[in-house]
């Protein structure tokens, strides 16, 4: 072999990653989140806007600790004539999840700790046939959406919802019972609620 070999495969090569172009680097450029220890997610994008606010890197930096959701639901019936206030909030006695806490038991009233798009969803039986049950979702008491059942022939009929939803820190929601009778016993009843992402 001749001693100039080594440095004439070294310039094929070269030529040849020229030729072709370096590997990209995944991550960077197809924006692909990247949890970090569980504590941080950052977001790289390849095209950022012409003024991106407070960064010039066009990265997002989250906190990967501010999980939120919770799932509840009632033990026992919901008569009107158990409520001692006129407000109507149905009350949940039976928590399967409280990540973050943010669901207060007490008051059955979820508290938004941070502005985001927040996913909720309903599912209320009713007590009795012959009658109609309405159910709402209610944000700072305006109604978001709203579900009724009321089939007269049908005992277990269920008033079923979900949607999405921008809260603020401090937004407050809530299921009110509009009309009728809820059947809570066995579980049939529940309220959940997450957030989506932060804003």
């Amino acid at each position: 072999f001749s001693p100039l070999m080594p440095s004439v495969w070294t310039g094929t090569l070269l030529a040849l990653l020229l030729l072709w172009g370096l590997p990209r680097s995944r991550g960077q450029n197809d924006t692909e989140p990247i949890v970090l220890e569980g504590k941080c997610l950052v977001v790289c994008d390849s095209t950022p806007s012409s003024e991106p606010a407070g960064n010039a890197l066009g990265m997002s930096v989250r906190s990967g600790s501010g999980r939120v959701a919770f799932s509840v639901s009632r033990q026992t019936n919901h008569e009107p004539t158990d409520m001692s206030n006129r407000t109507m909030i149905i009350y949940f006695d039976n928590i399967l999840v409280n990540v973050g806490s943010h669901f207060e038991s007490e008051s059955s009233v979820f508290l938004a700790p941070r502005r985001g798009v927040y996913s909720f969803n309903f599912h209320v039986v009713k007590a009795y046939n012959r009658q109609t049950i309405q159910v709402s979702l209610m944000v700072n008491g305006w109604p978001m959406i709203s579900a009724f059942a009321g089939d007269q022939d049908v005992t277990r009929e269920a008033a079923t919802n979900a949607g999405l939803v921008i809260m603020e820190k401090g937004d407050k929601a809530y299921l009110r019972l509009e009309r009728g009778n809820l059947m809570g016993g066995w579980k049939y009843s529940t309220f959940s609620g997450f957030l989506v992402f932060p804003l």
